[in-house]
């Protein structure tokens, strides 16, 4: 196959999928890959792969450890130049990582001294000022992400961020700088390692900035940044080429299943939505501890609903309704989502919604995805993905992307769209 003109690591699933589907929009044939590959992994001629990962939650070793070899299959075997690391436009990470660490980790192993940091997402409300990231008119502190039960987001100031996560200097390229246009971008980068300083934070607050910073930074070794500057780097790479006028293709005519797990409010909005059209049942995540079986209930419940109309399992709930963050009841849930996810299909299931990135990435692996086609977006960012060898169609929603009835929507819509 011809070498991709991009190859992306993406530190989540639902990520995955986000930046594959703005590759995709703006013309680039697109492959997506779940999990790290191996000696036997085969993909078709394309112009970006995208290897989706599940290192959001590791430890910053593991993280790196997983990143730096699927990097150099990127590189060695696929045959790509420029590495794209995609994390979440809410800059998902803990103190200790793993952003940082795994940006130094592939800067090192291509021998480059510094990037960029770009989470901005303009269309999600996503937009970086003065080094702070803001969602809609809120600064990141004060929204929602500030409760998150695995990565709580209590700081806005993304080189402070930074800072915390590497060993290596960090600097702002402001918004009054990104506007004198992509060689100023280029040339304050330059200047930034000359000086010692390996993370450049770039302000974006919309689509134009993020074209000016893709025109400056496209076929680096090493590009950090959520989907917005995905999306902007492709349509620097595609040109003029375009997707054409394509048919929807029909969705699959066996029953549906939706878990969602995520607690973002905007999941929260969503699972309200489909409860009133919907058969459904909630793990709840207080009874983890408490209850001998998680799974055999809720199982007995999907078995016995399944196939008359869509139903949906969720264990999303507000801050008061699942008690302190807990890591053991987070895997637990998790791994019951996923368990469902294998019983359903194994029941007829043809159609898996799913609504959150680490309850992504435990339906995807129990169900033994590797690769997938990926079709048309339901909402921006949110792509159906096909596995045609299994016979099922998913769709991976990020927590907090989507309309108030997208689930509901990707439950009932006759075709993959």
């Amino acid at each position: 196959m011809s070498a991709p003109a991009i190859g992306c690591i993406a530190d989540d699933y639902t990520g995955g999928t986000d930046v594959a589907a703005a590759f995709r929009r703006e013309g680039l044939r697109t492959v997506l890959l779940f999990g790290p590959p191996d000696d036997a992994t085969r993909v078709e001629d394309c112009d970006a792969l995208v290897v989706a990962l599940k290192t959001r939650a590791l430890s910053a070793a593991a993280a790196v450890k997983t990143s730096l070899a699927v990097r150099d299959w990127l590189v060695t075997d696929a045959g790509v130049g420029s590495v794209y690391f995609k994390y979440c436009s809410t800059f998902d990470s803990t103190a200790a990582g793993n952003i940082g660490p795994v940006t130094d980790a592939l800067l090192d192993a291509a021998g480059e001294r510094a990037t960029v940091i770009c989470p901005a997402t303009p269309e999600h409300g996503r937009t970086v000022y003065q080094g702070h990231l803001f969602v809609a008119d809120q600064l990141l502190s004060e929204s929602s992400m500030r409760h998150h039960p695995l990565t709580p987001m209590t700081d806005s100031s993304l080189p402070r961020l930074m800072a915390a996560q590497s060993s290596h200097p960090v600097t702002l390229l402001n918004w009054q700088r990104v506007g004198n246009g992509d060689k100023a971008i280029t040339d304050a980068i330059d200047e930034a390692a000359r000086n010692g300083y390996r993370h450049v934070v770039v302000d974006a607050l919309d689509d134009d900035d993020l074209t000016t910073i893709a025109r400056a930074v496209v076929g680096m070794p090493v590009v950090t940044g959520a989907a917005g500057l995905a999306g902007a780097l492709a349509r620097v790479i595609g040109g003029d080429a375009r997707p054409g006028t394509e048919q929807p293709r029909p969705a699959p005519t066996g029953a549906t299943l939706i878990l969602a797990g995520s607690c973002s409010a905007t999941t929260l909005g969503q699972v309200a939505h489909a409860r009133e059209r919907f058969p459904s049942f909630r793990l709840d995540p207080r009874a983890v501890d408490k209850t001998a079986d998680l799974f055999e209930p809720a199982r007995a419940w999907l078995l016995e609903h399944l196939g008359h109309q869509p139903v949906m399992v969720y264990s999303s709930a507000p801050a008061d309704e699942r008690g302190p963050a807990d890591p053991h009841t987070a895997a637990e849930l998790e791994s019951t989502m996923g368990a469902l996810a294998k019983a359903a299909v194994a029941a007829g299931a043809q159609r898996v919604v799913v609504a959150g990135g680490e309850t992504s990435g435990a339906v995807v692996d129990a169900l033994g995805v590797k690769s997938v086609v990926v079709d048309a977006e339901a909402d921006r960012g949110v792509p159906w993905c096909t596995a045609a060898d299994q016979g099922i169609s998913l769709l991976l929603k990020s927590g907090n992307f989507g309309r108030p009835d997208l689930l509901v929507r990707a439950a009932t819509s006759t075709t993959l769209s």
